[in-house]
C-alpha cells in the first residue's frame, strides 16, 4: 500500500438541486487546497431538481474531479440515467437493489497507488430495497477481498438505528461507514474501537434555508394542511456538508480520524 499518511477521503453529503451542485463546484477547489484529499466521493441522488441525477450532471461532477458518485432511493427517478448506470463504473446505486435493476453497487478507484473500494447500500427500514443490506454487504466484502487498501460505505437509510447497527457490524472490516438520506448532520462522528470511522448522517449540500432542501413555505403548507403540495428546491442559505476521513497508514481498512465539514457558500 502506498504512503497512507497522505490518504484522505473527502465525502460530501447529498447534493440537493442546482444549488447543491453549484455549492460543491464552488467550494471544492478551496477544500482541495485546505485538506488535500486523495479521493472525493459525493452522494448525488437529489442533484437533478431535488430528485435523481442525469448523465449531464454526472459528467459535470466527474469533470470537476469527483472520483465516485453514490445514489439512493431516487436513483431511478430519471429514465435517462439507466444506461449510464450500466456503462459507468464510478456511479453507484445501492448494492442491495435487485440484480435485474440497472447499475452496480460497488467499485474500486485508484489514486497514487492507493485502491479505494466504495460501496453504496440502501436501508431496509422505511425504504424499499430488494435485499437485506447486512447480508449484501457480506457478499460485497467477499468480492472485494484482497483488492482494496481502504473501503468506504455509504449507507443511504432512513432509520438511525439501522445505520448505527451497520457501523458496529462493519467495525474493523471497512475504513468508514457514512450515513446519508436524512439531510441533517449528526453529532456522533467517531472512530469506532476496531478502527472504522463512522457518522450517522453527513447532512446535505444545498439550501439550509429550506426544509431538508425544499422551500420552507411549501413544506409547512404540506404539513399543516395534509394536502398534496408541489415541492421545489429552496435557493436560500447554501452550505456544504461533508466529512474528511484520514486513513491509517499502517493498517488496511482502518481510519485514524474523521472530521466534520460544515461550510457556508457565499457564491
Amino acid at each position: 500500500m502506498s504512503d497512507g499518511r497522505s490518504t484522505r477521503i473527502l465525502f460530501i453529503g447529498d447534493l440537493v438541486g442546482g444549488l447543491g451542485r453549484r455549492t460543491l463546484l464552488g467550494l471544492l477547489p478551496r477544500l482541495r487546497e485546505q485538506h488535500e484529499p486523495t479521493f472525493v466521493v459525493v452522494n448525488g441522488e437529489n442533484v437533478a431538481g431535488g430528485l435523481g441525477i442525469t448523465p449531464k450532471i454526472a459528467d459535470e461532477l466527474f469533470a470537476a474531479g469527483v472520483d465516485v458518485i453514490t445514489l439512493g432511493n431516487h436513483t431511478y427517478h430519471r429514465r435517462e440515467i439507466y444506461s449510464y448506470l450500466d456503462d459507468n463504473e464510478r456511479i453507484l446505486r445501492p448494492a442491495n437493489y435487485l440484480a435485474s435493476q440497472p447499475g452496480h453497487g460497488s467499485c474500486i478507484v485508484e489514486v497514487g497507488g492507493v485502491r479505494l473500494g466504495v460501496v453504496n447500500l440502501s436501508g431496509n427500514v422505511f425504504l424499499r430495497a430488494g435485499r437485506p443490506a447486512f447480508t449484501e454487504m457480506d457478499a460485497v466484502l467477499g468480492r472485494l477481498e484482497g483488492k482494496t487498501d481502504h473501503i468506504l460505505v455509504d449507507m443511504h437509510a432512513e432509520a438511525t438505528s439501522e445505520k448505527v447497527a451497520l457501523g458496529w457490524y462493519l467495525d474493523g472490516e471497512v475504513t468508514a461507514v457514512v450515513g446519508t438520506h436524512t439531510h441533517v448532520p449528526t453529532a456522533d462522528l467517531r472512530v469506532l474501537p476496531k478502527g472504522t470511522a463512522y457518522i450517522t448522517d453527513v447532512g446535505m449540500t444545498g439550501p439550509r434555508g429550506g426544509v431538508i432542501g425544499v422551500k420552507r413555505e411549501q413544506a409547512i403548507e404540506s404539513l399543516r394542511t395534509h394536502m398534496n403540495v408541489r415541492f421545489e428546491t429552496s435557493e436560500e442559505d447554501p452550505w456544504l456538508m461533508g466529512v474528511l476521513i484520514t486513513c491509517d497508514p499502517d493498517r488496511r481498512h482502518r481510519a485514524t480520524a474523521i472530521e466534520q465539514l460544515l461550510v457556508p457558500w457565499d457564491g
